[in-house]
């Protein structure tokens, strides 16, 4: 009996390393040393709605590359050498004309990466929009649910990160994200985990458009907010869509963050008076950016008992199946 169960414990263990180690390992490499030369054809090269993980790895180098990953390409581990050096890079901008199709792109069009498929995980990596002279220039576009990016750059100006979809569940884990307008925006429910923020201009960090029905948007833990010398009048947020939801827990925010903190969007003809339905929170925010006695009277200093509820398996859960992203 005891030989019997030490081989039962033998088959099931190597079941479930199996069940973790990707059925299909790529490499990307510009000097013609992998499998493929272009991440894109690597993607591509994949099975449709595949059996189980794919680990691509790239190595270093600057990928100048419009890269989409559809909806028909799901898990897939996009990994690079290292995260300053492996450069996934474009330069398109709302109001540029497509070469391809002769007409003016848009701020949903004008990515550097677009992810639409399910359990995409990227991982040391930079992705970035080289455009900042004026106008919205998205660097990462994502759709789909399930998204990490884990120890990434996410570097642009205005729109660098679109967190596009209701229902799509994103998390963001040791990531550098800079840029100067709105540039992290959308309806997706995120989480972003000892992420660094930058602002390289005076405006706002987020706009969120969290749907009427969905119980979380944003949520920041453990973030540091900096900014580029010379920027000293940034906002936490204002509203993109009425409903928006956006609270910052347990984050460093430095001395560029007004007193007030958010901004209502005044002036939006199609969607007034958004205060009244935003919800803006914080929870014991540090540094000198930190003014809760000054904050705009419609946002919320949480309580102890409030921020219970801002847990990974709590937020997440809200979809038709729960998701930890940290198993």
């Amino acid at each position: 009996m005891k030989n019997l169960l030490n081989i039962l414990f033998l088959f099931f263990a190597v079941q479930y390393v199996s069940a973790q180690e990707p059925y299909l390992k790529i490499t990307v490499a510009q000097d013609a040393s992998g499998d493929f030369n272009t991440i894109q054809e690597a993607v591509n090269s994949t099975r449709d709605l595949g059996p189980g993980e794919v680990e691509i790895f790239i190595k270093n180098g600057v990928y100048n590359e419009k890269l989409v990953i559809p909806t028909w390409k799901h898990q897939l581990n996009l990994i690079g050498e290292s995260k300053d050096q492996t450069i996934i890079k474009g330069n398109d901008y709302s109001g540029k004309i497509d070469s391809v199709t002769g007409e003016k792109l848009n701020t949903f069009t004008s990515y550097t990466v677009l992810v639409q498929g399910d359990n995409i995980h990227f991982k040391n990596l930079t992705i970035q929009n080289t455009w900042c002279e004026s106008g919205q220039a998205v660097a990462l576009h994502v759709e789909g649910d399930r998204f990490m990016a884990e120890n990434c750059n996410l570097l642009g100006c205005q729109d660098t990160l679109y967190t596009a979809t209701a229902g799509s569940r994103q998390y963001y884990k040791n990531c550098y994200i800079e840029g100067t307008t709105d540039f992290i925006f959308g309806q997706a429910t995120c989480i972003f985990e000892e992420c660094t923020i930058k602002s390289l201009a005076n405006s706002y960090v987020t706009a969120a458009a969290t749907p009427a029905n969905q119980e979380f948007g944003y949520v920041f833990f453990d973030c540091e907010l900096i900014a580029k010398d010379g920027v000293d009048k940034v906002y936490l947020g204002r509203p993109w869509r009425s409903y928006a939801k956006t609270v910052f827990i347990n984050s460093t925010l430095g001395e560029h963050i007004v007193e007030k903190g958010w901004d209502p969007w005044t002036g939006d003809k199609m969607f007034p008076q958004k205060e009244k339905t935003t919800y803006y929170g914080e929870y014991q925010s540090k540094g000198t950016g930190a003014s809760p006695k000054t904050r705009i009277a419609w946002s919320h200093q949480l309580t102890k008992a409030e921020v219970k509820k801002y847990t990974v398996k709590n937020i997440f859960s809200g979809n038709q199946n729960n998701w930890n992203p940290n198993k």
